[in-house]
């Protein structure tokens, strides 16, 4: 028997995956295509795949290959093989006539990016959120020159300490509002406002330093992180392994809806699962209406004062017990009143960027306008 069910188990696991690891062509889908520049990793899976984000499964790669995945160069040819009885895609390294008299060879060429690097590149290294007591000590502005409110480029600043070895290059900020949990409404962390950058001219306290961009007004007590080199490691599209939901929290530049190729905030963030390069579905909730179907209460206490109408002396013995059935049954009529009606898809976003419990992605795909507060989710 425990062999049986073992063995029903196994069975099960497999059907699962096989339905998992199911791949759908895009309807029209090229047998090939050359790579030009200004091509992203999202646009060529989305010219083979009705689902974008499931090309790893067709490149076969692993969990390790997905964090560095295949360097895909303009020039080279991506072709669909199925001589496996799968779709499977391919890369053909060679050197490609792009236009008459031009050549083109991959390895003089940057390999192309997973998503256009002009959209996110300003938030790959700026903060966008403060988490819990990051910014105690931070340092922060205490002066400009001639005691000036506003601090413009090339304008020198003091501020109250920074130490040599902390670095040269600082990104300016402020605090602006909290990220709430829509749903559990815990905060999430405290939402940083870039404002520019300053360069260190004198270390200590105070330490000196200039202006060198203002994207907004910097003005005293604006706090400041220091600026890093890292650069955003590769990372292909896919899915989550685990089943995610969230909300958006916002919408870069404050507005209350927006489309492709912005930039969102959302609820969920490393200690849920997410990762750079994860890809959910958006969707509009779905509307509450009235049941057309659904009968109507006819209120608690009118149907106990009409059950005891005819022996006044049980309205009160019977109080107790009878009007609290009789609100039960209320409750449960007015329960079915109403009706949920399914989230409805509207769009795709890619994570980029990950913090503890926020993420920032952008909008790949919108077919309506997407506005805080829809939900993100693990594509099904």
């Amino acid at each position: 028997m425990l062999r049986y069910i073992i063995t029903l188990l196994f069975i099960c696991c497999l059907s699962a995956q096989a339905a998992a690891d199911e791949i759908e062509l895009k309807p029209g889908h090229p047998d090939r295509h050359v790579v030009v520049k200004g091509d992203t990793l999202w646009d060529i899976s989305g010219k083979f795949l009705k689902n974008p984000w499931l090309w790893p499964q067709v490149w076969k790669l692993n969990r390790a290959q997905i964090k560095n995945p295949h360097l895909i160069y303009p020039g080279d040819v991506v072709f669909l093989d199925m001589s496996s009885g799968r779709p499977q895609l391919r890369l053909l390294r060679e050197t490609v006539t792009l236009q008459p008299g031009t050549r083109e060879e991959p390895l003089d060429k940057e390999a192309i990016p997973t998503i256009s690097p002009n959209i996110i590149a300003p938030f790959l290294s700026q903060p966008l959120v403060i988490e819990n007591g990051a910014m105690d000590d931070a340092p922060f502005i205490v002066s400009g020159p001639d005691n000036r409110v506003i601090l413009a480029p090339g304008t020198k600043i003091y501020i109250n300490r920074i130490t040599e070895g902390q670095g040269i290059l600082w990104h300016v900020y402020r605090p602006g509002n909290n990220f709430i949990d829509p749903d559990t409404k815990e905060i999430l962390g405290t939402e940083a406002t870039f404002l520019g950058d300053a360069k260190v001219t004198k270390y200590g306290e105070p330490a000196s330093a200039y202006v060198v961009t203002a994207k907004e007004e910097i003005v005293s007590k604006d706090k400041l992180v220091v600026a890093t080199d890292t650069m955003q490691e590769s990372f292909v599209p896919r899915a989550p392994e685990t089943a995610i939901e969230g909300r958006i929290l916002s919408i870069y530049g404050g507005l209350a809806e927006t489309g492709r190729n912005s930039i969102v905030a959302i609820s969920k963030g490393a200690r849920d699962g997410l990762e750079q390069g994860h890809v959910l579905t958006i969707s509009r909730q779905g509307a509450i209406i009235k049941n057309p179907n659904a009968p109507e209460p006819k209120g608690w206490l009118e149907k106990f004062k009409a059950a005891n109408r005819s022996d006044p002396s049980r309205r009160y013995k019977d109080y107790s017990a009878s009007a609290e059935k009789a609100r039960q049954e209320d409750e449960e009529l007015k329960s079915k009143q109403y009706m949920k009606l399914p989230n409805e898809r509207v769009g795709l976003v890619m994570i980029f960027r990950v913090f503890d419990k926020i993420s920032y992605g952008l909008i790949m795909q919108a077919t309506e306008p997407v506005n805080i507060s829809d939900v993100v989710a693990t594509p099904e």
